[in-house]
């Protein structure tokens, strides 16, 4: 476990909480964003699961199994990769992202669902709903920067110029990766 993320507070399981996760009374909300949060982290450059500054340069989040797929082909193809969608995921550092991939849930399976619906589902959230399974392939991916936007009800990302693409069936197979990272 990174040491920021030992840090965090923890639910009453012991788990540590994300950065951007809303709690309700003493209960953290895992499947959730809080939206003040998340622009605070965005704003600042925090990383989303530990809240610590990310340097200038590369920035790392995971990736479900479209993205991942349309990923990897563009880099076997010899092409660039640049999703103009955005997306409510924010950035981490790469250690976080690594450790997210295998504790999560959602983000370790590729048969893991979600446990909870997006508040109001709309364009962005609708796929978020109970019982959607995460898919096949999922990845870390390492992106050159980051852009964002807060409007009034939602943090937008949008990732640049894809520096690592670490694909996975479940998490665990970056295991060595991120033992590597936490040695640095």
């Amino acid at each position: 476990m990174p040491s920021a993320v030992a840090a965090r507070p923890r639910d009453v399981r012991g788990y540590p909480v994300p950065a951007i996760t809303p709690w309700h009374g003493e209960q953290p909300q895992f499947a959730l964003t809080d939206y003040d949060r998340s622009a605070d982290c965005a704003r600042e450059r925090l990383c989303s699961v530990c809240a610590v500054l990310m340097p200038r340069g590369p920035v790392w989040r995971v990736v479900g199994a479209a993205e991942s797929a349309a990923i990897g082909a563009a880099r076997a193809a010899g092409k660039p990769y640049r999703n103009m969608a955005p997306t409510l995921e924010g950035p981490g550092h790469r250690a976080c992202m690594l450790y997210a991939s295998m504790v999560c849930p959602y983000l370790a399976r590729p048969n893991a669902r979600r446990g909870l619906a997006a508040a109001v589902p709309d364009d962005m959230t609708a796929h978020v709903v109970r019982g959607a399974a995460r898919g096949a392939m999922g990845a870390v991916v390492g992106y050159a920067d980051y852009e964002f936007a807060v409007t009034a009800t939602q943090v937008l990302f949008r990732f640049l110029d894809v520096v690592e693409f670490l694909p996975h069936d479940t998490g665990d197979a970056h295991l060595d990766a991120l033992r590597a990272e936490l040695a640095r």
